[in-house]
Order: structure tokens, then sequence, then C-alpha cells
């Protein structure tokens, strides 16, 4: 199987993601002012979910452009990622219709977990294929280190989920502003290719 057909996969299991997610977006029955300031929560979370599903899709598009050759452990490597993304819609509407409580705060930094860690394990397996290239050795340690701090940052959310709800709740952005823009190693790396 050549990588094309792995990341036309993965971009239709996203785009169904995301869809899912905004599907989530029901129309107030008030249609005054009030019945869309009462929506504030879901569209945050929605906006929250949509900028990691983007960065998700965004840092895989490039990963997979690193792909050599396709093998059944990175097939379900790539699968498990799909996996935990696809909770993201569940995870989403939970943390907005329950207004960030901490149950739903702890639900969702989970989920964001499993997907991180998802993540680190595709990116090893893509990067011990091709250990020779030092410019991708180096890379993928940079990449290893922001990935474990985005990790420990979603660990730390679940843990003060019920202590300090509004600080739990600015760990869960703070990943997404580390990952906002593409690593420029790999936008070099990938384009070198």
């Amino acid at each position: 199987m050549r990588p094309t057909r792995m990341e036309a996969f993965s971009d239709g299991v996203i785009a169904i993601i995301i869809t899912i997610m905004v599907l989530e977006l029901k129309v107030p029955h008030d249609g005054s002012l009030e019945g869309i300031r009462s929506l504030w929560p879901i569209f945050l979370s929605y906006a929250l979910s949509f900028i990691f599903v983007a960065i998700y899709w965004v840092n895989h598009h490039h990963l997979i452009h690193l792909v050599k050759s396709v093998h059944s452990t990175l097939l379900w490597l790539n699968i498990n990622l799909l996996f935990w993304m696809s909770l993201m819609p569940f995870t989403t509407a939970y943390l907005g219709e329950h207004r960030a409580s901490a149950l739903s705060i702890m639900i969702y930094g989970s989920i964001q977990v499993a997907c991180s860690f998802s993540y680190l394990l595709l990116l090893n397996c893509i990067t011990k294929t091709d250990v020779k290239d030092p410019a991708l050795v180096e890379m993928n340690k940079k990449m290893i280190v922001k990935n474990h701090i985005a990790i420990a940052i979603f660990v730390l959310s679940i843990l003060l989920a019920t202590v300090v709800k509004p600080v739990a709740v600015a760990l869960l952005l703070l990943p997404s502003i580390m990952y906002f823009i593409p690593d420029r190693h790999v936008e070099k790396h990938v384009s070198a290719k």
C-alpha cells in the first residue's frame, strides 16, 4: 500500500470527526441574543476541539510525507490514533454541555492524553524506519519532547480539574497554542523530500 492511501483514509476519518462535532452545535429555540449567548460553552468547546483536530491533521499530513513504506504496524498505529480522535466529538459535546464541570474536564483531558500518546507512537514508528537520516533523528527528538510536554500538561489539567477548575481549563488550551504552527523542522524535511 502506498502512503497516499493511508493519508486519504485518515483525511476522510478526520473530516467525519469535524462534521460530527459541528452537528452538535444546535440552533437555540430562543431566537434572542440570550439564546445565542447560552451556546457559548458549547461553541468554545467546539472551537478548542476543532483546533486540536486541525493540529492533528496538519501534523499527520507532514508525518505521512516522511513514510517510505507502509506496513501493518504503521496501519494499526494510525488506526489507533484515529480511534481516539473519533471520541473527540463526544468529549467536546460533554465538555460544552456540562459547562466545563470537573468530570467533563477530566474526560476531555484523558482523550487528549490518549490522542497525544497515540500520535507519539505513530511518530516513533515512522521515524524508526529512517534512523540513518540525521536531520530526521534530530527532528524526531524535538517532536517527542514537545509531545511529552503536551501530555504532561493534559495530565496536570486532569489532576487539577477537581481543585482549580479555571486553571485546568486554561491548561487544556496550552497545548493548542504550542502546536498551532507546525514545527519548521518538519516542513523543511518534508519539502526536502
